[in-house]
């Protein structure tokens, strides 16, 4: 094998703090929300995944690239992360269903990515720190240089990305001849959860993040849907104002991640921004109204306010974190509305809560 040397590369994190590394090719700099995802699979729905728009994500697998990619497995129409930081990357790939490297796909996006970099250690070191702004670096930029552009990157707190990764016009997805009908509005959408709506005999129409209550209801649906998505869920008055109108309606109405946190802002619920947050695929929840525990897929930074929701008279609180006992799903208890705020429609996996898909179904049947 041919041995191939490396351009050196760093991690800087705002705080001033350096990992190195090596490039894996693509030279520049790369800025964004410094976070890591705990799961061992599934590197490039993670990578694809819109909730991610403006984060450079930290693998905590060790190993990164080494089934290549299979195109038809994306969560959207590009990737979404900043950059990568991982600490073995597979230049080569053993998968038969593989339509390519990892690297090829990097450099096909133009993705930025560090590797060789001690990945435990930066995580713990974020764990004990908390998320924060950072840059790779594989151009050799001075560290000068890189601390002052790093001072002009916005916080995630407060800052609206929804509009980033939202479509531009309104789309359809599914049989239209299904025999339901869904007004979904794109904050940063998962192909999947088209899917799972798809495959439960639904057509979907698709709205931009800034779609009105009436543009929604001209597709004259049966259920509303409130999707995924990066950022700060308290900028995005237009959803929050959709979300209030859906409710004031009662028309029957599900939120996953952002529009979980959506649907609560509607309801006079503060959001706030978390320490760490949680992205991986193994997280508890339990459903605290079948008694059932759940293994989840989560991606979020942001949660809804526990106490405030405790005290809402309007609203339950019906799964439970139970790493952290933040809020996992609420209900409305007398509106045909539900949210949750960890990804049923998982994929890979695990497929546990996939029944909240059948749930909102039901909901729409009654």
């Amino acid at each position: 094998m041919k041995y191939t040397t490396r351009q050196s590369a760093i991690l800087l994190l705002s705080d001033g703090t350096i990992f190195h590394g090596k490039s894996i090719g693509i030279s520049g700099t790369t800025f964004g929300e410094v976070c890591f995802n705990t799961g061992m699979t599934g590197y490039q729905e993670i990578f694809t995944d819109p909730s991610y728009f403006g984060q450079i994500m930290v693998a905590t697998n060790p190993h990164i690239g080494n089934y290549g990619v299979n195109e038809k497995e994306v969560e959207s129409d590009e990737i979404k992360i900043s950059g990568l930081v991982c600490k073995n990357f597979s230049f080569n790939y053993s998968r038969a269903d593989a339509s390519g490297s990892l690297e090829d796909y990097f450099i096909k996006q133009n993705l930025i990515c560090i590797s060789d970099v001690d990945t435990r250690a930066l995580v713990s070191y974020i764990r004990d720190n908390g998320a924060m702004n950072s840059v790779i670096c594989t151009d050799g930029t001075s560290i000068e240089e890189l601390k002052i552009a790093l001072q002009k990157v916005p916080d995630m707190k407060g800052l609206e990305l929804a509009s980033k990764v939202s479509t531009k016009e309104p789309y359809f997805y599914g049989d239209e001849n299904a025999t339901y009908k869904i007004s979904a509005l794109d904050l940063g959408i998962k192909t999947n959860i088209l899917r799972n709506f798809a495959k439960r005999d639904c057509y979907i129409k698709v709205f931009p993040f800034d779609a009105s209550y009436n543009d929604m209801a001209s597709f004259n649906p049966n259920g509303y849907f409130l999707s995924n998505g990066p950022g700060d869920p308290e900028p995005l008055s237009s959803a929050i104002q959709v979300a209030k109108e859906i409710i004031a309606n009662d028309k029957p109405l599900f939120g996953i991640c952002l529009g979980h946190q959506v649907i609560g802002l509607a309801n006079g619920i503060s959001t706030y921004k978390m320490f760490n947050g949680h992205r991986g695929i193994n997280h508890p929840v339990k459903n605290l109204i079948s008694g059932k525990g759940e293994i989840t897929s989560q991606n979020h930074g942001f949660a809804v306010n526990k106490e405030e929701l405790e005290n809402n008279p309007d609203l339950e609180i019906t799964h439970l974190h139970l790493n952290d006992g933040t809020v996992a799903g609420m209900r409305m208890k007398d509106k045909n509305c539900f949210s949750v705020q960890y990804h049923p429609e998982a994929s890979p996996g695990p497929h546990d809560s996939s029944y909240l898909f059948d749930q909102f179904i039901e909901n729409i049947k009654g």
